[in-house]
């Protein structure tokens, strides 16, 4: 059973803080001796392929639009879908809507949770 303590789940906290601070400073470092750089920097390098899913799926909201939490959420959980596939789907469903809810406004859970739904099902990952 997953528990706050998870570090699993504590990592993803950390990328998804990561992609956050890169979103408003791209130019910046990312913290250079974080053993998770490199999933980070992986996911930043897929952003023309991640962010395309972004849009198709939830085309009323522009990416501009989206909480930049949701967002970081998001390209985290898309990137372990579709490049990462050691992961079963319904874990990073229930990571990424998990930390939208912690971290997100009272709307993230939903959103992420409808933009992961259209994600999977163009994919069929589940």
């Amino acid at each position: 059973m997953k528990t706050n303590k998870d570090p699993r789940h504590l990592e993803r906290i950390r990328v998804m803080q990561q992609l956050f601070a890169w979103a408003f400073d791209p130019e910046g470092k990312v913290e250079e001796r974080d053993e998770r750089l490199p999933k980070t920097l992986a996911i930043i390098g897929k952003l023309s392929d991640i962010d395309p899913e972004i849009i198709e799926a939830a085309p009323e909201r522009p990416l501009a639009d989206v909480n930049q939490i949701d967002l970081a959420v998001l390209r985290q959980a898309i990137y372990e879908l579709i490049r990462s596939k050691d992961v079963p789907v319904k874990v990073v469903v229930d990571e990424a809507i998990e930390i939208g809810k912690e971290f997100g406004s009272d709307t993230s859970g939903s959103f992420i949770n409808g933009v992961l739904g259209k994600v999977i099902e163009k994919y069929k990952l589940a």
